[in-house]
């Protein structure tokens, strides 16, 4: 999946406070089981902690089930892999 020699097979799922993050955190769970030795839950917090987290625990992946600003019915699933965003995409998105 995600592993590399200095990552472990971890994944990290983190959501906002949306109803239906709560039934999408069980599916995907009950899916990343299967191959994943190792899912934390870490129940809601910001994108940017999980993001934070998956990199200084050296996750293999952090997933964030939020559709950020967007409507409160609506989801989505944001992916990290613990390494930093590109300097040309971060400078861009500033300008």
């Amino acid at each position: 999946m995600f592993a590399t020699p200095d990552r472990q097979t971890h994944v990290l799922i983190g959501k906002d406070t949306r109803v239906s993050g709560y039934m999408f955190e069980s599916a995907l769970e009950s899916g990343l089981v299967l191959r994943v030795p190792r899912v934390t839950l870490l129940g809601p917090m910001p994108t940017p902690a999980v993001a934070m987290l998956t990199r200084s625990q050296k996750a293999s992946a952090g997933i964030v089930i939020s559709a950020s600003h967007n409507a409160y019915p609506d989801n989505g699933v944001k992916f990290f892999d613990g390494a930093r965003a590109r300097s040309y995409l971060t400078n861009s998105s500033w300008k």
